[in-house]
């Protein structure tokens, strides 16, 4: 279950995530989808966006150039679309 909170500081953070714009969506790592509800956010693929750190399973913070993330990562609008493409350490780790 991927539970994220966003840091406001790079090293309070377990993963350092890039968003890859929709041009670029085929670089990324990992298709993520957000849901709304806690209970839905289930793997890696689905993200549920948490308000306070200490109910996260992952914390990240969004770097603003690629060669600085640990995840390359492209949000899509179908939940049947989320999905890792390539293989990566963070794989099963997320939630």
């Amino acid at each position: 279950m991927a539970k994220v909170f966003v840091v406001d500081q790079e090293y309070k953070a377990d993963v350092k995530v890039f968003q890859v714009s929709s041009n670029y969506q085929h670089q990324a790592d990992l298709l993520f989808f957000v849901v709304n509800q806690e209970y839905q956010a289930t793997g890696d693929e689905r993200w549920y966006f948490v308000d306070q750190e200490h109910q996260a399973s992952v914390k990240i913070f969004w770097v603003d150039q690629e060669h600085q993330a640990d995840l390359k990562v492209f949000k899509v609008e179908q939940e049947h679309e989320a999905k890792w493409q390539t293989s990566n350490k963070w794989r099963s780790r997320l939630g």
